[in-house]
């Protein structure tokens, strides 16, 4: 039988509880420790090829990287960018309906960006709903779609019908009386003025950016309306 030392140790020949771990232990501790360093320097990597200015790497990899990162890992800001942005984006919509004789009609403009800001103001603590989900499908879709407003590839005609979807849960149905059977959208831009001590000279009227009219249908509508 071991003998027991003054401080209760065991003796020579025998292991305690915290004694040195086993070599298969060992190893799957090593492995283990190798796969989250793994890990984290592909997150660490991806996250800074990102939200870098554009590069070799970068533009080899880019549809990796974008698969990788969007939309759980998204970042809204660039890395080393010197300038913030100096200009207003307001996103409106129009609607012809069906007026209750049987004819047609068009809406006037609704400015959607207009009703989130209103909502923003004097508002403590504002929901992130108003906040960014208006103004972030409206840079989802301007970036996935060319000048002639054709989508690029899948996430393009993703982010359309997100748009259209979001865009219908705002206006509903029925407007000025009617039902609703097209919409369009438009994007007005407002460069910011130049402070008063600047010389910098800046054009401040709005540039317009006008999207095609689409036809509602029951796939741009939220669940509830489509029954």
């Amino acid at each position: 039988m071991a003998e027991t030392g003054r401080y209760g140790e065991k003796g020579a020949g025998e292991t305690g509880a915290g004694g040195p771990l086993s070599l298969p232990s060992q190893l799957v501790v090593a492995v283990g420790l190798a796969v989250v360093v793994a890990a984290v320097a592909v997150h660490l990597g991806m996250a800074f090829l990102n939200v870098s200015p554009p590069n070799t790497v970068s533009k080899q990899h880019s549809e990796a990287i974008d698969d990788y990162i969007y939309p759980e890992f998204e970042r809204n800001w660039k890395l080393f960018a010197p300038n913030p942005l100096q200009q207003n984006i307001a996103v409106q919509a129009r609607a012809e309906i069906r007026t209750p004789e049987g004819g047609t009609a068009t809406t006037g403009w609704r400015d959607l960006s207009a009703q989130d800001g209103a909502a923003i103001r004097h508002n403590p603590l504002p929901s992130h709903t108003q906040q960014n989900q208006l103004r972030r499908a409206w840079e989802f879709y301007a970036l996935s779609h060319n000048a002639e407003e054709q989508p690029n590839g899948l996430r393009g005609q993703l982010s359309g019908q997100y748009l259209r979807r979001l865009v219908m849960l705002r206006l509903g149905m029925k407007q000025d009386g009617g039902t609703v059977q097209r919409v369009q959208l438009r994007s007005v831009t407002r460069q910011l003025a130049a402070p008063p001590w600047s010389e910098e000279k800046i054009d401040t009227r709005p540039g317009y950016r006008l999207l095609p009219w689409w036809t509602v249908t029951a796939d741009d509508l939220p669940e509830a309306k489509r029954r």
